[in-house]
């Protein structure tokens, strides 16, 4: 199965999705996007195919989003999608692109919804918290 995460190795969240995608027996193309960001209609095509609002797909905590003024209601997607391209932090992550859609994957489980039931046993998230038991299936 072809599957692209758009991954910050810094982030809990983004590894804990790698590692899940990983437990499905697949190995993904890895795309670190603050060293390789996505084209821009690339990025509005992971956005839509989400499901997502532009500003829904922007990420506040750890940015310039507050000094950029982001959060002013009058800014069009357009105006949003500038700022992401210049400063791809604000990319909220980690997006995950796979045949069966295309999801921002927060929390990380999400990913769950667009892989094959391929897990390998069970798996805990860095925190501890367990995500799929023993016999790869999830706990809800």
């Amino acid at each position: 199965m072809n599957v692209t995460i758009f991954h910050n190795p810094e982030c809990g969240t983004s590894r804990n999705t790698l590692a899940m995608i990983r437990n499905a027996g697949i190995e993904p193309t890895v795309v670190e996007y603050l060293k390789t960001p996505p084209a821009r209609t690339a990025l509005e095509s992971m956005i839509a195919d989400a499901g997502l609002s532009v500003r829904e797909a922007i990420r506040e905590k750890g940015t310039p989003y507050e000094a950029l003024g982001l959060g002013d209601p009058s800014l069009t997607d357009e105006q949003l999608l500038d700022a992401m391209m210049e400063h791809p932090i604000l990319i909220n992550r980690p997006f995950v692109v796979t045949p069966l859609g295309t999801r921002l994957c927060r929390p990380s489980e999400v990913v769950l919804d667009i892989l094959p039931d391929t897990h390998r046993g069970a798996f805990v998230k860095e925190d501890g918290e367990r995500v799929l038991d023993e016999k790869g299936e999830r706990i809800v």
